[in-house]
């Protein structure tokens, strides 16, 4: 940027809370299916593996929509996915709820994988290729924002919605089961993001790399006004070394496998799924039940600790364009280290009880969900919004997509795999193991990020080295 900065930014940011929807779309079609596993047990008279796997099967579309979306987006244009992406999400939202069997849910489910996969990834890397550096990381955190926003709403309806009912089980509304009214809510913003995408421009660096250097212009003279030409020429000098468009083999290393940034990003990817955050997300109730909370107070735990999430993200949206990136994944490692102990030993600790449930005595229950929160607060001003911002920001122009595409395919992958084992963990070594495998990894990432891990603060995407 130069000093005479005439950015738009009224223009930037409306067009970054349009991407952020799929954000939204992501915390919530990720949060909805806390709230509906007893429906899901009833409706289909699943046992726990095959309720782990339809909880879990939406995480096989994320992989595979991260990795296709990263790749498709350096030939089609990241907007055009996301608009893709917009579609799958209404249908899954709508098939979920209408399925009749184990099989059709998983269908649907996996199909709104791919829109969230997807929206995971390109999301970021959009919002960072309109942002000026001065900004980009507040700009790109938002993101992180509203994937925690369409959680905390995905509680919140779930809660509102199985307190009518009298359950989640029982029926809502037009002789419908309250589980399948939670899906149907994610419509009206699914319905939204698709209608909002058509009215923002494609990515300029996309279009640059495409060689449409006129609509770039243009697009980046409604972005930054008199310093659209300067950036046009930062752009295309970023890209003339490779002398293609950008493709997936751009990212192999004869040595490595792949360029040491693209390690970098999976293991970014990799440790943000492997500190068990999602066990939170998608198992929140049934975890809280095993604690010893009914129903109903496990889904208002829910929805505190989504309110929380939400506090957390803000203070790590006023701190990553101040103290860095690096810091504040140092700063929740910690922390998470620290709560994750502290939880692995309080569960370590709970009495069986018939059936298996377990039972938290004297100040062991508050202690746990003090911890618990604590945890979800260290994650959500730090690994939460900051990978997200990272990989978007990370990768050279050359390999932004390919890097993307695997770092997605990475994290949604680990995401899946910590997912689809905590139920095993559960039946095998309790709440204390899971958690303590679960704080392990939160300390080996204390060493990734110290070894590893370059600072991004401040630097303009055509300076990124890799």
């Amino acid at each position: 940027m130069t000093k005479n900065d005439s950015t738009n930014v009224g223009f930037v940011i409306l067009i970054s809370v349009v991407t952020t929807i799929g954000g939204f779309l992501f915390g919530f079609d990720s949060g909805v299916i806390n709230g509906t596993v007893d429906g899901l047990k009833t409706a289909f008279n699943s046992d726990s593996v095959g309720t782990g796997f339809n909880v879990a099967s939406m995480l096989l579309g994320c992989a595979v929509g991260a990795f296709f979306a990263g790749t498709l987006a350096d030939k089609v244009g990241r907007r055009s996915i996301l608009i893709v992406s917009a579609l799958f999400f209404t249908i899954s939202a709508w098939g979920s709820g209408i399925a009749e069997s184990s099989g059709e849910f998983i269908v649907y489910r996996i199909l709104g994988g791919l829109a969230v996969g997807a929206a995971s990834v390109l999301a970021p890397a959009y919002i960072s290729e309109v942002t000026p550096a001065r900004f980009r990381g507040r700009m790109s955190s938002i993101q992180q924002i509203a994937i925690i926003s369409g959680l905390f709403f995905a509680f919140l309806s779930n809660y509102v919605i199985a307190g009518k009912a009298g359950g989640s089980t029982m029926e809502f509304a037009m002789g419908y089961e309250a589980w399948r009214w939670m899906f149907w809510v994610e419509l009206v913003p699914a319905i939204t993001f698709f209608i909002a995408l058509l009215f923002i421009p494609e990515s300029p660096r996309f279009l640059v790399a495409s060689g449409k250097k006129d609509k770039a212009l243009t697009v980046l003279k409604r972005l930054m006004g008199d310093d659209a030409e300067g950036m046009l020429k930062q752009i295309d000098a970023s890209l003339a070394g490779a002398q293609h468009r950008p493709s997936l083999k751009d990212i192999v290393d004869k040595k490595l496998g792949v360029r040491p940034i693209v390690w970098v990003g999976i293991g970014l990817a990799t440790f943000q799924q492997l500190v068990g955050i999602n066990v939170v997300f998608y198992y929140g109730s049934v975890l809280w039940q095993s604690a010893g909370f009914s129903e109903s107070n496990a889904l208002l735990i829910n929805v505190v600790s989504g309110a929380l999430s939400i506090a957390a993200c803000l203070v790590a949206t006023f701190l990553i364009d101040r103290i860095g990136r690096k810091p504040l994944l140092m700063i929740g490692s910690v922390g998470m280290s620290i709560t994750l102990a502290v939880m692995a030993f309080v569960f370590a600790q709970a009495l069986v009880q018939e059936g298996g449930s377990l039972k938290l005595e004297g100040r062991n229950g508050p202690i746990a969900l003090v911890a618990a929160n604590l945890y979800v607060i260290f994650f959500n001003m730090s690994w939460g919004p900051v990978m997200w911002v990272m990989l978007g920001e990370m990768f050279p122009n050359q390999i932004r997509g390919s890097g993307l595409a695997v770092s997605g395919l990475a994290q949604w992958t680990s995401n899946f795999a910590v997912t689809m084992t905590f139920p095993i963990l559960l039946a095998s070594i309790g709440l204390g193991g899971a958690y303590g495998l679960y704080a392990v990894c939160a300390v080996i990432s204390i060493v990734f990020i110290a070894k590893f891990v370059h600072e991004t603060k401040g630097r303009e995407l055509e300076d990124m080295q890799g």
